[in-house]
């Protein structure tokens, strides 16, 4: 314990009373760390997170007791010292999942963290949706970043490793705190891993799966006196090839009509990601911390496709048959860097945060499109054309946290925020004389786009114990937002700016020991994406294009939450009852353009509304089997319009059911069973049917250090999608089907851990799930791709 000998000696030198308070805790705190080193507890306090909300955000905790040797008694018997950590699964304003506990989390992506998280579903082409609702907000620590907006998030969801995520906070109603940047809607938060413990510790992880596909990862920290580092490094070789079939009926609203066309296509093509980051911090003092991080992420996008496109006239004969061969090569680049400054105040919980991050995205796609005709179409293009798409998203970020306990008890946040969210977009698509081959430009698929959106923003929010049974929340959130828009392709430029006043409250009731209410609302706003101001054509396929709109305002949303939460029969048991209004939503108008290519464009109008029921229950029934299960009930009713033009109202009943079960079959080995049914959403101008998959997982410790695990996705190679439309003026039939089965099997090995003079392995509890072993306090660290940021801590 020498290392801590100055620490506890500049600590007594503090003048202040508030200073010699604050010794005593830290001194206290010491010696507990210590204990706890000797023989570590399996649970861990959130990593950067704050202090429960004492009497007022009343959490859900699993509780560890470790014992230990202690100091003799008068009889010279050693007494036993027990130490009790809780972690934190709720707060006030948000629900927190672990997600190490997943036996999968050594070889899977952040896609698979997150469809283990009840209530929120991951397609397999990356599409995220939380309550049947696919407009959702993820953050990195707290912070949005470059790589998870727009049509790059899946893709990098799918390449991002599991194993660098410690916990999911899933928000449903943001408060003042959290800005409506990238889409505004509820928010997922990943709080990336980070250790502040002394020594060194790593992990190392190798996989092998079906078809070549393989991954690796490499994590560490360091820390040692005023200095602590951490990063890693990993790469991949995934993917899942695809088969399509679209069937689709135009009906003519006058003659009735029928025009039929079909679809069939299939697509291949594993791609190569890898990734590094990197995290350093100072301490300057007992009260300052510096901290400095930088990530990079690189991954692929070649395929190989072909499709088949048929057209049929009234008497079934077709007027259009032909092949299209198409073969894309490209890649996507991810960069961040962040700067973080904390400084702890006089009082005991009093902290000031400022956090510069700057995080940028680049993907560029050069595909090559060949046609062979059996039919030939009247409205024909060039056999041979190609497309080049590239598009660029740069995010700067920089915000203020302040936050101060008052003598009341009560909690004080304020904070500012100052952002600058860039995004460029360049589409080139070229036709190729048969003749010559020279390349034509196609003029109408062929633009440039630029949106410039600065955001300035103060909140601030009041927390405070009612009674010995009411705990309350508020907050209050302004935003500045000044847009421009830049049509390259035509040289018009437009610009538009607004101030949004965003309130939010949160209320807890005990009921008893064991039992509590919850209470929030929130009014948000929901920005239109930047390619969602794209006013140009894009080319989607034969069948489909696409255009945003640059008038489009912000959707305007009130969400409602009542929660009921309690400990039945030894489970962790929440029900929860939710509401949210949208006003101004923007939605999808399909024309038809060509013989039968629909134009998607949108525009604001209308409103919708979803409600449901969820339920989550988890815990222990025996001592080797634990549940984690949930489900949502769940209603939605959107106002859309058809091909005609006209309004039509849209609803939909669905019941989705999670269930996940770990046994632990001997000392040495774990299998979990994860079953996942999504029931019947709203998608588009049409609605997704259910369904359902199975996984498996298994790991066994060879040693205490080394462990075997093997993870197979999609037992029954049941995953799909299939998306219906039945209007009066069109009626249509998409399934997309993916590569069913997938089996991982590989290694993880951990080392390092000096503590105190020995070397110490994995602690009980945690040596088949995964996790870092707890150690001391953690402090501020940054994850891949998100850079520095506390897990719940002050997130503009």
């Amino acid at each position: 314990m020498a290392f801590r000998t100055p620490i506890l000696n500049r600590t007594r030198a503090a003048g202040s009373a508030s200073r010699r308070r604050r010794a005593h805790t830290l001194a206290l705190g010491l010696v507990l760390c210590d204990l706890a080193m000797l023989s570590p507890a399996p649970a861990q306090a959130q990593a950067g997170a704050p202090a429960a909300d004492a009497g007022v955000a009343a959490t859900t905790s699993t509780t560890s007791t470790t014992s230990t040797s202690g100091a003799s008694t008068g009889s010279g018997k050693i007494a036993s010292v027990s130490v009790t950590g809780e972690r934190q699964t709720n707060r006030i304003d948000r629900q927190v999942y672990d997600v190490k506990q997943d036996v999968s989390s050594t070889n899977g992506t952040a896609a698979d963290a997150l469809n283990n998280v009840p209530s929120v579903s991951v397609d397999p082409d990356g599409t995220v949706s939380l309550r049947g609702s696919s407009n959702v907000q993820i953050l990195v620590d707290g912070k949005p970043s470059a790589m998870l907006q727009g049509d790059n998030r899946g893709p990098a969801l799918q390449a991002m490793p599991s194993e660098d995520i410690d916990s999911i906070e899933v928000i449903n109603n943001p408060g003042a705190e959290f800005g409506n940047e990238g889409g505004g809607g509820p928010i997922l938060n990943l709080v990336m891993k980070r250790t502040r413990r002394p020594g060194g510790f790593g992990v190392v992880n190798a996989n092998v799966g079906t078809a070549g596909r393989y991954n690796s990862a490499v994590n560490g920290s360091y820390n040692s006196g005023r200095w602590g580092m951490q990063g890693g490094v990993n790469v991949r070789h995934d993917g899942r090839n695809s088969t399509g079939e679209t069937e689709r009926d135009r009906i003519d609203p006058v003659s009735g009509a029928v025009q039929h066309s079909s679809q069939t296509s299939s697509s291949t093509g594993l791609n190569d990601s890898a990734g590094l980051r990197g995290q350093l911090s100072y301490n300057l003092g007992q009260d300052d911390t510096l901290e400095a991080s930088v990530g990079f992420m690189k991954r692929t996008n070649d395929q190989a496709g072909v499709e088949h496109y048929q057209l049929f006239d009234e008497d079934g004969a077709p007027t259009s048959d032909y092949f299209r061969n198409t073969r894309r090569s490209g890649d996507n680049s991810n960069g961040m860097g962040g700067l973080r400054w904390d400084h702890k105040g006089e009082k005991i919980g009093e902290l000031f945060r400022m956090d510069l991050r700057v995080s940028k995205s680049d993907t560029d796609n050069d595909t090559r499109y060949a046609n062979q005709y059996i039919v030939a179409p009247s409205n024909a293009e060039a056999a041979d054309s190609s497309q080049y798409a590239a598009s660029s998203n740069r995010i700067v970020d920089y915000t203020g946290d302040y936050e101060r306990p008052l003598d009341s008890g009560a909690i004080l946040k304020l904070g500012y925020k100052l952002a600058d969210n860039k995004s460029e977009f360049d589409n080139r698509y070229y036709d190729f004389d048969a003749l010559g081959g020279a390349a034509i430009v196609n003029g109408r698929r062929t633009n440039a786009f630029e949106v410039d959106e600065k955001n300035v923003a103060l909140y601030g929010s009041y927390q405070w114990k009612v009674n010995e049974r009411w705990g309350a929340l508020v907050g209050l959130r302004t935003e500045y937002t000044d847009l421009d828009l830049d049509q390259a392709t035509t040289g018009v430029k437009a610009g538009n700016n607004y101030v949004n006043w965003i309130p939010s409250a949160y209320a807890t009731y005990q009921l008893d020991e064991k039992t509590r209410l919850r209470f929030a609302w929130s009014h948000r706003l929901r920005r239109a994406m930047p390619n969602q101001l794209n006013p140009f054509v894009v080319y989607v396929d034969e069948l489909n294009e696409s255009s945003g709109n640059p008038m489009l305002k912000p959707v305007q949303t009130d969400s409602f939450e009542v929660g009921y939460e309690t400990k039945a029969w030894g489970l962790d048991t929440n029900l929860r009852g939710y509401f949210r209004n949208d006003r101004d939503t923007i939605r999808s108008r399909q024309t038809l353009v060509g013989e039968n290519t629909l134009l998607t464009t949108l525009e604001n109008g209308g409103s919708s509304r979803s409600g449901g029921m969820e339920f989550t229950l988890s815990g222990k029934l025996s001592p080797k089997l634990s549940i984690n299960t949930s489900g949502n009930l769940a209603f939605t009713e959107q106002e859309q319009i058809d091909l005609n033009g006209a309004e039509t109202t849209r609803t939909a009943s669905s019941l989705s059911v999670r269930g996940r079960v770990n046994y632990q079959l001997t000392p040495q080995d774990a299998l979990q069973v994860m079953i996942n049914a999504q029931g019947k959403t709203l998608a588009g101008t049409g609605y997704r049917q259910p369904i359902s998959t199975l996984n498996l997982s298994w790991r066994r410790n060879i040693t205490p250090t080394l462990s075997l695990v093997l993870n197979v996705t999609d037992v029954f190679s049941s995953q799909k999608m299939e998306t219906v439309t039945d209007s009066a003026t069109l009626k249509e039939r998409a399934i997309r089907r993916f590569d069913g089965r997938i089996a991982y099997i590989g290694l993880s090995w951990r080392f390092g851990g000096v503590q105190q003079g020995r070397r110490q392995g994995p602690p009980d509890g945690e040596g088949w799930h995964g996790g870092p072993p707890p150690g001391g306090p953690a402090g501020p660290g940054g994850g891949f791709g998100g850079g520095p940021g506390g897990g719940g801590g002050p997130g503009m």
